[in-house]
């Protein structure tokens, strides 16, 4: 393909390789601070709240956040506008299954005190106040709606994907003031910081909402590919075009939309899922090549037809253990999730789960957690024996599950 070879040509050299360091995550890092709870976000992408629950233990819930508390006055400008409300309504018919997106991704601030959400339908990131339930600022990102974000090792800035310009947005998290912004492949979607916080990954994965979905029709799907940027000054540093990874490992009828990823401790591996593989990837970043694949079962259950698979993914969540030693996928359109050794590549139970949506890891350590999609519940699964250990009642539609802090008195916004 033409559109293909030209950007071959943006690569630089092959031998690139990150400079790894190990300073504390943002969370970890104010885990020691005075005043804070450590716990994980669940955002309820269509009943548009966030649910907070303990990060460990039996993951109770701590208390919940409504995230579109500008619904009304967003719908009204959404209404007014011939353009916002076509796209509006896109979203909600294609990429939404007939459901407004309202919570897609989220971090805290690295004092507890507010939390940053995307919000799909409405195009925009706000900043929330746990304590009052107010917004603290907006940022309206380019084009018609956000995506998947990334939050900076010391937990000062965010990458946020806006999916319809083909840019990635960097905003200050105390602020929402934009430090920079980079171009990307078609349609961006994962975004990560590198330990060291020096680079940004960001993974396109192209239209996944046509149902041109057989193999023979991949190349309609648009230019995807990763691109690392410099942190600071959000130049791009290198590009990386897994078709050809993919066809010199003999995937060629393999999509090339690298979806959910998951770097080793160390950073010197990439483990990623790409559209419609039951399965995952192994990228060795300084050899740049695909190294090893592993094929998960399939459900048999699960229908063929790929135009059936919700966005192209038919695998979507993956997360690694902090020893590195184990992988948690999620079977989405098989509804299971399990874990697998990383050295053998061996999975272990099969965890029965309703349309898993992603894959993180509890503030112990010790436990992968899944969102049920299907289920509105998340699930927590031992790492250590892949067997299933507790399961918590969300909201409607869970996806991105995070990491972070509260106050250490918060149960939720105040009644006012």
């Amino acid at each position: 393909m033409p559109a293909s070879r030209s950007r071959h040509l943006c690569s630089v050299a092959a031998a690139f390789v990150l400079t790894v360091a190990a300073p504390a995550t943002a969370a970890s890092a104010a885990s020691g601070a005075s005043g804070l709870r450590e716990v994980l976000f669940v955002g309820n992408n269509w009943d548009g709240t966030a649910d907070v629950i303990k990060s460990s233990g039996d993951f109770a819930e701590v208390g919940r956040i409504n995230v579109i508390p500008d619904k009304d006055q967003r719908m009204a400008e959404i209404n007014a506008d011939p353009i916002k409300w076509v796209y509006f309504q896109a979203i909600r018919n294609s990429v939404g299954e007939g459901h407004d997106q309202f919570a897609d991704d989220m971090y805290s601030t690295p004092d507890g005190r507010s939390v940053v959400v995307s919000r799909p339908s409405f195009a925009d990131v706000v900043s929330i106040d746990l304590a009052t339930g107010r917004i603290n600022w907006r940022f309206p990102v380019a084009g018609y709606r956000a995506d998947h974000m990334a939050v900076s090792p010391d937990g000062t800035r965010v990458a946020v994907s806006a999916s319809t310009a083909n840019t990635v947005h960097v905003l200050d998290i105390a602020t929402g003031k934009q430090l920079g912004a980079f171009a990307t492949g078609d349609k961006p979607h994962e975004n990560i910081f590198t330990r060291d916080g020096k680079y940004i990954w960001n993974m396109s994965i192209g239209d996944v909402n046509t149902s041109l979905d057989d193999p023979g029709w991949d190349w309609t799907k648009g230019d995807r590919h990763i691109t690392v940027v410099d942190a600071t000054t959000y130049k791009q540093v290198k590009v990386i075009d897994m078709r050809q990874r993919l066809d010199a490992y003999g995937l060629k009828d393999f999509s090339d939309a690298v979806r959910p990823a998951v770097f080793s401790p160390d950073e010197s591996k990439l483990y990623f899922q790409v559209s419609f593989f039951n399965g995952f990837l192994e990228y060795d970043v300084a050899a740049d090549k695909i190294t090893r694949m592993k094929t998960l079962p399939k459900n048999p259950a699960t229908s063929e037809d790929r135009t059936t698979w919700v966005n192209d993914s038919r695998h979507h969540g993956i997360s690694m253990n902090p020893e590195g030693t184990k992988l948690c996928v999620a079977g989405t359109m098989d509804d299971y999730a399990t874990v697998v050794d990383r050295s053998t590549l061996q999975e272990g139970p099969l965890v029965p789960a309703s349309k898993p949506y992603w894959a993180t890891v509890s503030g112990d350590g010790k436990d992968c957690i899944v969102s049920e999609s299907g289920a509105d519940q998340v699930t927590a699964i031992d790492f250590a024996t892949g067997r299933k250990v507790a399961s918590v009642p969300v909201g409607d539609h869970p996806q991105r599950v995070r990491l972070g802090h509260v106050q250490a008195d918060w149960t939720g916004p105040s009644a006012s």
